[in-house]
């Protein structure tokens, strides 16, 4: 079981300056001194790497793109299969309503449930109607990180009207939940904790330099 208080995500795609699998690790090591409970991480040589820094439980999931799909959080049984491999205490899965590139998001679930019983699964949400659906699959964690993400929640925020949306999700599922998606200050994670998240995920205002520079630059050109 992931423990409760900050997972942080330890995240560079290909284009952009971190993206090496040893400045991952690295990250997540600088990540645990500070106090981090867990990481979450992209890919299966990023989650190995990560292993051999820190003993911490990992949320692993793989991006990658389906041209017939906008779903790409470990949207198949390939990638599903790369995270086997390594070994990650987790597996996220994007569980939205989005049609999926091959098999469908039960199909996955009892795959993972019958390769491996003892590997959680998080369910990567973005409405309260996909967070119902996630419980009733029996998925260990229902996250929102895909709030604001998918074309039919573009423009919301998990912050908005005092963080609603997720106190929605809490008070109708039975899984624990995650805070996840634009917990940008200490402020934010310390009101979503107040909320009784299980735990809550953090990555681009701790782990993606150029974009806490753009925060700064952004402040002055406004």
């Amino acid at each position: 079981m992931l423990p409760q208080g900050l997972i942080v995500s330890c995240q560079a795609l290909e284009n952009e300056p971190l993206h090496s699998s040893f400045i991952m690790s690295k990250m997540a090591l600088a990540a645990y001194e500070g106090g981090a409970v867990g990481i979450r991480a992209n890919s299966k040589e990023d989650i190995m790497a990560i292993k051999q820094e820190v003993n911490l439980p990992i949320i692993g999931i793989v991006k990658r793109d389906y041209a017939n799909s906008d779903v790409f959080i470990t949207a198949t049984r390939k990638e599903v299969d790369e995270l086997l491999e390594s070994k990650c205490e987790v597996i996220a899965l994007d569980a939205t309503k989005q049609e999926r590139p091959e098999e469908s998001l039960q199909e996955l679930v009892s795959y993972i449930r019958q390769q491996a019983p003892n590997i959680e699964i998080m369910a990567d949400i973005s409405t309260l109607e996909e967070a119902q659906y996630a419980d009733k699959l029996g998925f260990d964690y229902i996250g929102t990180t895909l709030r604001g993400y998918t074309a039919y929640t573009k423009g919301h925020i998990l912050y908005e009207d005092n963080f609603k949306f997720l106190k929605d999700v809490i008070s109708h599922v039975h899984a624990k939940v995650i805070a996840e998606g634009n917990v940008i200050t200490p402020e934010m994670f310390k009101q979503v904790t107040a909320l009784n998240v299980h735990c809550t995920v953090v990555g681009g205002a701790i782990t993606r330099p150029k974009e806490i520079t753009k925060r700064f630059i952004q402040a002055i050109e406004n």
